[in-house]
């Protein structure tokens, strides 16, 4: 199992992972060297144990912040109580409504594990998927943390994981009960907790120091770190790569191997080679990412906008088709959804480019346009359906290359139009452009995204559908 890493806290028998950003504001101590300055790396009242890491898969973007806290068997085979089926299940693993300290509403009985982000929403969402992995294969109740706007901007709030995905539903798939934050300590409290870290990210960045996030001073807490051992990389010393595995990190949340890890030297890193998220085996999709759906009002929200984007009436299909007697059955839509859907990211990806202008590194429209004929055709072959709308996203900002999209027939949501932002807040863009990419029968990607990826995976999975990578980086990198 592997994924990308930051820090790790802990506290004996409860145990915490975090991610980390290079800010070293916090305490750090070597393996080993356990220390008691100002925060305890052990927390014997609580038996707390935290692991800041980042669980995300592609370099160094996604990395996240981690903690467990511990509970009975969480694994449904090993479960002697029912799995979760409401929402009320989960508030039964705290002691009640939320306390001014985290400690103070934490069952004896149980373990948990929950994380800080800070890594751009989508890389975030990957990372939760690898804390909710985690959990189950550490048997821990896991506790989610609100999403940080680090790539939408300041003056947007962290919005709630349960105001984008769908909690009950996702609990309900995983057999385990999944808590938020909100849950367990008030929001508004200004009482600091302490909580001590394993430092996973210096483990694969060398010379790094633990990762931050602006989640810690919001939940008040104050943290401590030990650096992990380093075997929980993925890949033998001397490989520059930033990646560890989940299996070798979950060994942490156990006293065997934690006790081990305090006191004995680094043994060799394992050889693993699965990416959580990337091929159609990967674990953590398998097993986490692909029961979390989207939140119901905010996908009926993205519905709206589609509708309103293809001039589609609201007692139609989403859209109409030639052919609605074949129908695209999902789990995840209310409607038929008739339309391919496209992720071209541009953006930051232009560092990439190096001596290639943008025309030459990104994916020229005419290759787009092959890569929808060819979905077009394989849902006509598959399915016996005729899909003529297509819908684009994209952080493009030349108006040129938008008429250009505009010519080949295809659409997308004006959110300028929509105001959007204004209406419901900046987190609303890329939240229902993310909806949107899940929702099409086929999907057309930008190899490397890991927004791209996610949208790959669902429409796969969720609808059978048809999907592209699109590649890039250099003239007539797509050609075929």
């Amino acid at each position: 199992m592997s994924m990308s890493t930051p820090n790790t806290l802990w506290d004996d028998d409860k145990m915490v992972l975090t991610s980390e950003d290079a800010l070293p504001s916090r305490h750090y101590h070597d393996l080993g060297r356990p220390s008691r300055s100002g925060i305890s790396h052990y927390i014997f009242r609580r038996q707390f144990i935290a692991s800041c890491v980042a669980l995300a898969i592609v370099s160094v973007a996604a990395l996240a912040l981690f903690t467990l806290v511990t509970t009975p068997a969480q694994l449904q085979a090993l479960l002697p109580i029912p799995p979760v089926t409401e929402v009320e299940d989960a508030q039964s693993f705290v002691l009640g409504p939320p306390t001014q300290s985290f400690r103070d509403n934490l069952r004896n009985d149980t373990k948990y594990i929950t994380s800080w982000l800070n890594a751009g929403w989508t890389n975030d969402v990957m990372t939760i998927g690898n804390l909710l992995y985690l959990a189950l294969i550490t048997e821990r109740v896991p506790i989610l943390t609100s999403f940080v706007p680090s790539h939408i901007g300041p003056e947007a709030p962290p919005i709630p994981f349960g105001h984008v995905f769908d909690v009950p539903r996702l609990s309900k798939a995983l057999r385990i009960p999944v808590l938020e934050w909100d849950q367990v300590k008030d929001v508004n409290s200004s009482t600091l907790d302490e909580l001590g870290c394993w430092a996973v990210w210096p483990v694969v960045a060398e010379g790094a120091s633990p990762r931050d996030s602006d989640l810690i001073s919001l939940l008040s807490l104050d943290l401590s770190y030990t650096r992990a051992p380093d075997w929980v990389k993925l890949t033998p010393p001397g490989i520059d790569d930033k990646h560890v595995s989940l299996w070798s990190l979950a060994r942490l949340a156990y006293p065997e191997a934690r006790q081990s890890a305090m006191s004995q030297p680094p043994d060799p890193s394992p050889q693993h080679q699965a990416w959580e998220w990337n091929w159609d085996y990967s674990p953590v999709w398998r097993f986490v990412g692909q029961h979390m759906h989207w939140n119901a009002t905010l996908e009926n929200l993205a519905e709206e906008h589609a509708r309103r984007a293809m001039n589609v009436s609201d007692n139609e299909p989403t859209p109409p088709c030639e052919s609605c007697t074949v129908l695209v059955v999902s789990p995840s839509l209310r409607t038929v959804d008739q339309f391919i859907s496209i992720h071209m990211r541009h953006g930051d990806f232009r560092i990439y480019c190096n001596e290639y202008t943008e025309d030459q590194c990104f994916v020229p429209l005419p290759a787009i346009a092959r890569r929808v004929a060819e979905i077009q055709q394989e849902l006509l072959d598959r399915k016996g359906i005729n899909v003529t709308h297509v819908i684009m996203t994209s952080d493009e900002r030349d108006p040129n290359w938008w008429a250009e999209v505009r010519n080949y027939g295809w659409t997308w949501v004006d959110y300028a139009a929509e105001r959007t932002v204004e209406k419901h807040g900046r987190w609303y863009p890329v939240l229902l452009d993310a909806i949107l990419q899940s929702r099409g029968v086929g999907f057309i990607g930008t190899e490397y995204s890991t927004m791209s990826l996610l949208a790959f995976r669902r429409v796969q999975d969720w609808h059978d559908g048809a999907v592209r990578m699109a590649k890039w980086g250099w003239p007539g990198a797509d050609d075929h």
